[in-house]
This record gives structure tokens, C-alpha cells and sequence, in this order.
């Protein structure tokens, strides 16, 4: 008997995911692929949006024709920061320009000449300066740069709305994608800032429109509801804030370690966002305060030194268990030892001090130097007395020494690691799906496993 299922997209940088899940969301196929990158007029590198297009249509159509399942929904989680233009014939205008891609400073620079302060324009948008990872400086420089180009957009749509605009011809925007990083969104008025009218960016923005909304669709003679996408990392957020009743933090770790308040209605203040800290958004419109820190890959480079300097293989680090004899001996007369690479840190020395003989005590230090680092990513957006439930997700939750660390660190709070590999793309299925979640939604779905702080003797 054929399954009902839902069909979701999960679309990264490097690859490109297909997924079908059950009415109790367990993945019952999946698909990958990657595709080679091209180049803009510049020469710089950036994703094949063609290629991309084909294969969304040609899996699409074919499982649809699979007798197994019976597609009932269809939706999208993708990468942020990234902009199809469309002219009023349906023509993709550019390429889907790479957000690492450098522009002109001096254009930046007149952009916050003209519409900030910069910490101001911050602080409302809930958006760095970060050069075309900001999606409405994509939007200005497209206008400044190639004015041609930009007088015949018809519609600008972000990358998740658009995969959706290719299934339902229906062109529009979404909440998540609109207040993640973008400037264009202000958080204290709930409407586009001043700058977007009076640049007229609003005139090629599509309406907004709730992420939950589904767009009915006939296919073959079949009813399937087409969603409207989401940004990846808001669609990561849906099943923890669908499922955990009690206020929480979640760490979601990888080559970023981004630590997520939903719960948190007051706008930034001055000193959080000189703090660093930003706002993504929750898929109903309401923002989800942020700060970051490039924990993954400063972990990565630090730790590709230690391999070298104590001459073991590269994965040995991997093998590395908490020690608590080791702890004590470190933080007795403990002393900062590491110059960090990705970041600056106000108590790093000048140059890194190896202070110890072995691999295993120069690794404890570095991981208690990063785990300092990340309690204050964590306590940048939330009182850990008022909020006491953490939750990390990600590449760290296989580290021993963070999750020991972290919940030493952090003993006021409940700290449960999960699984989550199909977190965006199980997202984007609960958001389209009128399913309730419980309390045990992420004890069976993403290995949920509590942790106890070491006690110290």
C-alpha cells in the first residue's frame, strides 16, 4: 500500500538533499546530490541555479510517479543571503550571486553613511555589516552597480522562495528569510526599515506572507500543497519551539556555533549589538535573538597545530576523553595559552604558549579556553537564571570535553544534547504540516540525551 508522505528539499552549499517523511516525520527516502559550481561575470564562483532547477523538477516528477508513495506536501529549506531577479516575463536576470563574493567598500561604507549610524542600523535591523551575506546589500549594490539590470527586476526573490515560485509560478516572501541578516527588516516596527521605501526596494519584493501558508496544487491530476520555503536555521528552530513548552537556548554547532534565544520579544540593545549579538527570525514573525561565534573552524585550526606540534595523526584529538585529574591540574594556576586565529578575545596572549608536554593536556586547555568563549556567546543573549534549559544540536555534542565542559560551566542549566542531522529538513516538514508535537517528539526523533555537571571533589 503506497505511503503518505511529505516531499522536502534541503538545499546546502555544497549539497543538495531530497527527502520523504511519514506522517510521524521518520525519513522513508532520501537523495543526494552536488553539482559543480559556475562562474559570474566576474569570474566568481557561484551556484548552478539551472542545474539546481533541473534536478528539483526531474526528482520531483519521478517520485511522484513512484506507485510507493503519494506526495501529499512539498516544501524548502535553503542556505540564506541569497537572491534570485526575476523580470516580469518569469527570466532569471543574474546569477544567484555567492554571498563570499567582495564588493566595494566605499559603496558599503556610503550605504551607512546615508542610512545609519552603522551600530543603529544594527541594532533595528538586527543585521551586521557583513558585505553580501546582508541580502539588502545585495539588493543596494545590485541597484548602484547595474542599474540596467535593476530596472527591469519585476521580483526579488530569496532562494527558499524561489525554489517555491518554481513549483507554483506564484512569486512570494516569507518571514524567515526577510529578518535573517538582511537589513531590510525593522524589528521595533515591525515593517520594512525606512531605507527599503526609500531606495523602492519594496516595489520588487513579493507579499509577505506567513511561512505556514501552503499554496494548493494540482500535478498530474494529484492535490499537493506547495509551502513557501523557509531559511535553513529559522526551519532548524521549528522543532524544539513546536515541542519544548518551557523557555530554552539552542546551540546549534558546526563550523559556527550559533546560539539561539526564541524567546526574547525585547528589540537588541546598544550593548548587545556592540556585543556582537543579531536576529534571525521564527517563521511567525517574531525575532529570535543571536550571537555567533566561529567556533568550528577556530577549533579546527587549533587543533591541526596540536596534531603537528605533538606529532600525532590528525583524527587523534577525536579519541580525546574529559579528564578530571587533568582539569584540576590546568585550572589550579590556569593562565590563557591561546592566540586565536578566526577571532579575537581580549584575554588571548600575543602568541600561543604551549605549557604542557603531552597532546591530551594541551587539548583540555584549548577546549576550556573555547568553551569560556562560547559561555559568553550563550550569556550575550539570555540569563541563564531565567532561561535554564540549553539544547546543543551539531558537530560538538560527539566532543566529550565541550558537553562536560559546557555543563560545568553552565550549571544552572539543563543541558541536553540531540541528534539532529535532518533538523532543517524535518523543519520545513513540520512547518507545513498541522501535526501537534509533544514532549517526546525529540527524545524519539533526534536521540535526545541529558547531561549532568562533574562534581568537583
Amino acid at each position: 500500500m503506497a505511503q503518505r508522505v511529505t516531499a522536502i528539499f534541503d538545499i546546502g552549499k555544497t549539497n543538495k538533499k531530497f527527502f520523504l517523511f511519514d506522517k510521524n516525520y521518520n525519513e522513508v527516502y532520501r537523495e543526494y546530490t552536488s553539482f559543480k559550481e559556475i562562474v559570474d561575470e566576474d569570474g566568481y564562483a557561484t551556484e548552478n541555479l539551472e542545474a539546481l532547477q533541473n534536478w528539483l523538477k526531474e526528482v520531483f516528477y519521478r517520485l511522484l510517479n513512484n506507485k510507493d508513495y503519494i506526495i501529499k506536501a512539498i516544501n524548502f529549506s535553503t542556505y540564506g543571503a541569497s537572491l534570485v531577479h526575476l523580470d516580469e516575463t518569469g527570466k532569471v536576470l543574474t546569477p544567484l550571486y555567492n554571498y563570499t563574493k567582495e564588493i566595494d567598500t566605499h559603496l558599503v561604507d556610503s550605504f551607512y553613511k546615508k542610512y545609519g549610524p552603522e551600530l543603529d542600523l544594527t541594532r533595528i535591523t538586527g543585521s551586521p555589516k557583513s558585505g553580501l551575506l546582508n541580502s539588502g546589500m545585495q539588493l543596494y549594490w545590485l541597484k548602484k552597480t547595474k542599474p540596467e539590470i535593476f530596472k527591469k527586476i519585476k521580483y526579488s526573490l530569496h532562494l527558499p522562495q524561489y525554489l517555491s515560485y518554481v513549483f507554483t509560478g506564484i512569486p512570494i516572501s516569507d518571514y524567515t528569510s526577510i529578518g535573517c541578516h538582511t537589513s531590510l527588516w525593522n524589528y521595533e516596527k515591525s515593517d520594512y526599515h525606512s531605507w527599503v521605501y526609500n531606495e523602492e526596494i519594496h516595489k520588487i519584493l513579493p507579499p509577505l506572507i506567513a511561512t505556514e501558508t501552503s499554496i494548493n496544487m494540482n500535478y498530474n491530476g494529484k492535490r499537493i500543497k506547495v509551502g513557501v520555503g523557509i531559511h535553513d536555521s529559522s526551519s532548524a528552530l521549528i522543532p524544539y519551539v513546536r515541542s519544548v513548552k518551557k523557555p530554552f537556548i539552542l546551540v546549534s554547532t558546526g563550523t559556527w556555533s550559533i546560539a539561539l534565544n526564541p524567546f526574547s520579544d525585547a528589540p537588541l540593545t546598544t550593548e548587545e549589538t556592540a556585543a556582537g549579538c543579531i536576529n534571525y527570525m521564527r517563521i511567525n514573525g517574531k525575532p529570535v535573538k543571536s550571537s555567533r561565534l566561529f567556533l568550528g573552524n577556530e577549533y579546527k585550526l587549533q587543533v591541526k597545530e596540536l596534531s603537528k606540534k605533538f606529532n600525532v595523526d590528525i583524527d587523534y584529538h577525536k579519541t580525546v576523553e574529559f579528564n578530571y585529574s587533568t582539569y584540576l591540574e590546568i585550572i589550579k594556576e590556569f593562565q590563557y595559552c591561546f592566540k586565536w586565529k578566526s577571532f579575537s578575545d581580549k584575554n588571548m596572549p600575543t602568541k600561543t604558549k604551549y605549557s604542557y608536554n603531552t597532546f591530551e593536556y594541551a587539548y583540555h586547555q584549548l577546549m576550556i579556553e573555547l568553551v569560556q568563549l562560547q559561555v559568553k556567546s550563550i550569556k550575550k543573549i539570555a540569563n541563564t537564571h531565567d532561561i535554564n534549559r540549553l539544547y546543543v544540536d551539531g558537530g560538538f555534542t560527539d566532543n566529550d570535553l565541550y558537553i562536560k565542559l559546557l555543563s560545568h560551566n553552565l550549571r544552572e542549566m539543563k543541558l541536553r544534547t540531540t541528534k539532529a542531522s535532518l533538523g532543517s529538513a524535518l523543519g520545513a516538514a513540520i512547518a507545513i504540516s498541522d501535526t501537534k508535537l509533544n514532549s517526546k517528539f525529540l527524545r524519539k526523533n533526534y536521540a535526545l540525551k541529558k547531561h549532568v555537571p562533574f562534581i568537583i571533589k
